[in-house]
């Protein structure tokens, strides 16, 4: 492995965790630092959408308004590198879906939980690597 590709997998684990993080904190504009502008991303294998990044967004804002308490971890990710500055990454993914922030006795109803692997298609720009296209493959949710 090289300079360039340690590099390239560190940005890429930096993007991961961005994703994560505009997710869990509801500060959705930072997913314009994950995903191209031209992206696609697809939530339909957890009822949700396909559509734009800005589809995305807005989809993403109204659905998880209902849960205020949110944490994603991604898994080590799976990194293939292609010809014409393109990966594709594949990544597991946990995550905990909460009706509330505040302290609640165990077994309180509206809790999601679920796993599955998050699936994307990256593209080298200038402004670093950026997700052209995310695939959710959800594996499995429990609801409480």
């Amino acid at each position: 492995m090289d300079a360039q590709e340690i590099a390239d997998r560190l940005e890429i684990a930096d993007l991961l965790a961005r994703y994560t993080r505009a997710v869990d904190s509801g500060q959705w504009d930072l997913l314009d630092d994950v995903f191209s502008q031209d992206a696609t991303i697809d939530y339909t294998s957890s009822g949700g959408i396909r559509g734009s990044r800005e589809e995305a967004k807005t989809w993403l804002a109204e659905v998880l308004s209902h849960w205020p308490g949110r944490l994603h971890l991604i898994g080590a990710p799976a990194i293939d590198f292609e010809e014409g500055g393109e990966a594709r990454v594949s990544a597991p993914f946990t995550d905990t879906l909460a009706p509330t922030r505040d302290m609640v006795v165990a077994g309180t109803k509206g809790f999601l939980h679920g796993g599955g692997w998050y699936h994307h298609r990256l593209r080298r720009t200038p402004d670093g690597w950026r997700s052209a296209e995310l695939v959710e493959e959800q594996s499995w949710r429990t609801a409480h």
